[in-house]
């Protein structure tokens, strides 16, 4: 029988923040999105007071005041540190992982003699948090479906502990398939969850009951393969090797509007560069970009135009010069004056690697000479030497307005020698 672990870190973003600032532990504390603009983790101290996913940070003040709720901003370099290092202590409990997203991960525990899963669970959360300092919950299933649900109940149940293994007594799944509401199942939106209600479904047993030919019809092949996996049949299997992204986009929110090409230009520089780094870190090259630049659309009051371009890179390429000029090309195409510009970003498409891009006859050389792919060689060696934005194009100043509004960002304790914690006496 196949057995998965599904291993998530609790309230992931919080936690982090946490490991460098005990301060926070037991207060109510919220991570704002990118401009300070909206919940989006919380504590368990803060979810108690009422604080739902998503409120607006204006709408939060109230409970600063008079409950002590503490509003960050979004630290995401070192989120994404701290969840690599989760991830590498993962990978040492199992020969196949699964990194399904930046706080979740599946383990392989097919053919895996462990004697007691229960207590291989809690030795794998108790490791975790000595070596990185990030609490997770762990739950165990014969389908991944089926341990993202014992992962669920793992949390919420006070006598699981954070660890729920639904494989070793088959008795335990009924009243595990009964007490998860069909909303809360992995892989069952909002939109099937509502006709399954309108059916009088709403436990996750009582899906598992309904005839394949309803499940079909209601919610298509994808809803029967998620019942066939909540019943034990294992469909969807560990994907330990993702293939290569088609796309990546890199595109912010200005911190105020911005009116002027130049300060735009500046913008669309940056998530350019930041854009073809990230693709020469996968080993891959664009075949062609886009780039956009949107008003704010909650302002009724003022005018609105949303800037859009997309040209072809030939040859497809990461080179960050390259990419950079293209966009810049698009965006004075499509500009237009007396505007007050809210958001740009630039995505890439049609990545491949560069052995598997089309060649014909009168196509140029791919980096001609290979100077510029040394240049960009360099360039990432440095960066990631000395940090991120070591160097780079354009000459955007650190207070520029379309530079995000992060007023209350904690430092990044594990990517910058400057923000090393210290120790004292």
């Amino acid at each position: 029988m196949a057995r998965y672990a599904l291993v998530d870190c609790n309230n992931c973003y919080v936690s982090c923040e946490r490991v460098f600032n005990p301060a926070l532990d037991g207060k109510p504390v919220v991570i704002l999105s990118n401009n300070d603009g909206c919940a989006v983790a919380r504590s368990n101290e803060a979810k108690a007071l009422g604080v739902p996913m998503g409120e607006p940070a204006f709408k939060l003040r109230h409970l600063v005041e008079r409950e002590g709720l503490i509003m960050l901003s979004s630290n995401y370099a070192l989120y994404g540190d701290m969840s690599a290092r989760v991830m590498s202590v993962l990978a040492t409990f199992s020969p196949g992982i699964e990194v399904y997203s930046i706080d979740e991960a599946f383990l392989d525990l097919d053919g895996m003699e462990v004697p007691d899963l229960t207590a291989w669970c809690h030795e794998v959360r108790a490791t975790v948090r000595r070596w990185t300092g990030i609490p997770v919950s762990v739950g165990v299933g014969s389908t991944k479906t089926l341990a993202k649900l014992a992962n669920r109940l793992a949390k919420k149940s006070k006598k699981a502990d954070g660890a729920l293994d639904l494989t070793t007594d088959p008795r335990w799944l009924e009243p595990a398939l009964k007490q998860t509401p069909v909303a809360d199942i992995w892989g069952i939106g909002r939109q099937f969850a509502s006709h399954c209600g309108l059916a009088g479904i709403q436990s996750a047993y009582q899906l598992t009951q309904a005839s394949d030919a309803w499940i079909r019809k209601t919610m298509g092949a994808v809803g029967l393969r998620t019942v066939m996996e909540l019943r034990g049949i294992s469909v969807h299997t560990l994907d330990s090797a993702p293939s290569d992204k088609q796309t990546t986009c890199c595109s912010r929110s200005f911190g105020q509007a911005v009116t002027d090409i130049d300060q735009v230009r500046d913008a669309v520089t940056s998530f350019a560069s930041r854009a073809a780094e990230k693709i020469r870190g996968q080993g891959l090259v664009a075949g062609a970009l886009q780039v956009f630049a949107y008003t704010d659309r909650f302002r009724k009051d003022q005018p609105q135009y949303a800037l859009n371009a997309t040209l072809r890179l030939a040859p497809a390429t990461s080179s960050t010069p390259a990419i950079i000029a293209s966009a810049l090309r698009g965006l004075e195409s499509s500009w237009r004056d007396g505007y007050g510009y809210k958001k740009a970003g630039v995505i890439l498409l049609d990545l491949v690697r560069p052995e598997d891009i089309p060649r014909d006859l009168f196509s140029p050389a791919i980096e001609d000479n290979g100077r510029p792919a040394a240049l960009m060689v360099a360039m990432d060696a440095v960066n990631a030497r000395m940090g991120k934005g070591a160097v780079g194009f354009g000459l955007a100043a650190e207070d520029a307005p379309w530079r995000m509004q992060c007023g209350n960002r904690s430092p990044s304790w594990t990517t910058s020698w400057d923000d090393i914690p210290t120790a004292k006496a």
